[in-house]
């Protein structure tokens, strides 16, 4: 699987993307996704740039509903983190009392759950950095739901891994899995990952019914555990090139944006903070894929570091960056990001909360004249 890191192809991507034909089969291994969320987590591309993309191409909302429906979830997420800050780290609506163990199943790390299907996508994970949305689900209900495990550390590993990792997205599903942020937990058996995965596997112990998956025992396959030590290696620090007469545009791994305020002479870092990563590790690859997506800006700086390292920093002019949870306390002015649905604020108990108030504006949105965002 290949995810390219030039700007003009990334646009080529989105440009075939097809919606219609995403409704029909995403949740199939070879379904017509669109593999653009490694550029939407990191804000090269955002959101509201997606949809008007595909509405100025002539597709009617109501046409692609469920293309929208899935963009919205990753903005419902992130509203969550808005609202509920570093809470989002524990339990959102409820514990789960079924949790054994706050480790995480030595077979995940092994990609020996026994269920061929999840294997293989784990080990997929580690070789291209990307798992398909409904193996996520299904590998943390293995975790969670079977494997009895607590949540944190599980999802922690699958963030690590993933390229387009998108800390509130990755929290909050792992939550809705496990059901400290939904009504229950979510049960997968060996007969749906076999029809979405194109499987064939039977005699597993995901050979149950949906009735008989909340009252089985641990299977041998996931009793042992393990704790995990996951770090970051970040490049070399070189201390950048400050012109203390202009401004400071800081990007980081969730703004990449290479278009953001592009028209300004500015001084433009990329700042990688050890402390950041420290509480949201990454891998080698993920690394490397944010410094790949960087060489689209012009004239970037890549600088590892804290802030108060950055020369200059109290005697520039101004410092711009974009508003993201993870880094509220930037100095300087915030711009505010591209939203789908800027109105729709506040923290909802579930999605489909927040979905009824996005429906009311996209309903609005046909009846507008689509602008091609950043064609």
């Amino acid at each position: 699987m290949y995810f390219p890191t030039d700007y003009q192809e990334i646009l080529a991507q989105l440009d075939h993307t097809d919606p219609v034909k995403y409704a029909a089969d995403r949740n199939f291994i070879d379904g017509h996704v669109s593999y653009l969320s490694p550029y939407i987590s990191r804000a090269v591309i955002s959101t509201k740039q997606v949809l008007d993309i595909l509405l100025a191409k002539g597709f009617a909302p109501e046409q692609i509903e469920k293309f929208i429906q899935e963009l919205a979830w990753r903005e419902y997420f992130q509203r969550v983190w808005q609202q509920l800050g570093d809470d989002m780290f524990d339990d959102i609506r409820r514990s789960n009392t079924g949790t054994r163990h706050r480790q995480i199943p030595a077979a995940l790390l092994n990609a020996r759950t026994g269920i061929h299907a999840i294997d293989k996508g784990i080990n997929e994970l580690y070789e291209t950095g990307y798992m398909h949305n409904h193996l996520r689900m299904y590998t943390a209900s293995i975790a969670c739901n079977i494997g009895k495990a607590y949540w944190e550390m599980p999802s922690k590993w699958m963030y690590y891994h993933l390229l387009d990792g998108d800390i509130a997205s990755n929290t909050c599903s792992w939550q809705w899995v496990a059901g400290s942020f939904s009504s229950k937990q979510y049960f997968c058996n060996q007969e749906n990952i076999n029809k979405y995965t194109r499987s064939r596997q039977s005699c597993s112990y995901l050979d149950k019914t949906y009735q008989e998956l909340p009252i089985m025992n641990v299977p041998v396959e996931l009793a042992a555990t393990t704790g995990i030590q996951l770090t970051t290696a970040l490049p070399a620090n070189t201390i950048p090139v400050i012109d203390p007469s202009l401004p400071i545009l800081l990007y980081n791994s969730y703004n990449l944006d290479p278009l953001w305020k592009k028209e300004i002479n500015a001084n433009r870092i990329l700042l990688l903070k050890p402390s950041h990563f420290k509480q949201f590790p990454v891998s080698d690859k993920v690394i490397a894929f944010i410094l790949s997506l960087a060489k689209n800006i012009e004239g970037l700086q890549v600088f590892t570091g804290e802030i108060s390292d950055i020369p200059y920093i109290k005697g520039v002019p101004a410092i711009l960056s974009k508003e993201h949870p993870a880094f509220t306390h930037y100095p300087g002015q915030e711009d505010a990001r591209e939203w789908m649905f800027p109105e729709v604020t506040g923290f909802y108990n579930s999605f489909f909360g927040f979905w009824k108030k996005c429906e009311r504006i996209l309903k609005n949105i046909q009846h507008q004249k689509p602008e091609l965002m950043r064609a």
